[in-house]
C-alpha cells in the first residue's frame, strides 16, 4: 500500500471555500480502482490548512499521478496551485503487507 499525507495551505481568500475547489478532484480520485481512501481534514490550529490522507493499492499510485484529473489538479494556472499560499508538504511511504486501517490497540471500544 502507498500511504500519503499532504498538507495544503490555502490562500486566505480561499480558506473557507477550499473544500469546494477540490471537490471534483476528490470525487475523481475516490472513483479510481486502486484508491483505498482519500480523506480531507481541516486543521484546528492553522487557519486555511487542510490535510489530505490518501492510500492506494500497490502499483496504483502511478495510475493516479498519470490520470487526467491529477494533471488538471496540478496545473499551475487552472488547477489547485492557484488557490494555495505555498507548496504543499508531503509524506509518502510504501507500507509492505498493509492493506488498510488497523484497530488501535491502546484504545479498544466495544
Amino acid at each position: 500500500m502507498i500511504f500519503i499525507v499532504v498538507k495544503f495551505t490555502a490562500k486566505p481568500e480561499y480558506a473557507d471555500t477550499f473544500p469546494e475547489k477540490v471537490r471534483a478532484f476528490t470525487e475523481a480520485t475516490r472513483a479510481e480502482p486502486g484508491n483505498l481512501w482519500f480523506e480531507w481534514s481541516k486543521s484546528l490550529e492553522e487557519e486555511g490548512v487542510y490535510v489530505l490522507v490518501e492510500a492506494f493499492r500497490d502499483g496504483a499510485a502511478g495510475d493516479h499521478v498519470n490520470s487526467q484529473h491529477f494533471k488538471d489538479a496540478t496545473d499551475p494556472e487552472h488547477g489547485l496551485p492557484q488557490y494555495l499560499a505555498k507548496t504543499p508538504d508531503i509524506v509518502s511511504q510504501s507500507l509492505e503487507g498493509v492493506e488498510g486501517w488497523s484497530k488501535m490497540g491502546e484504545m479498544q471500544i466495544d
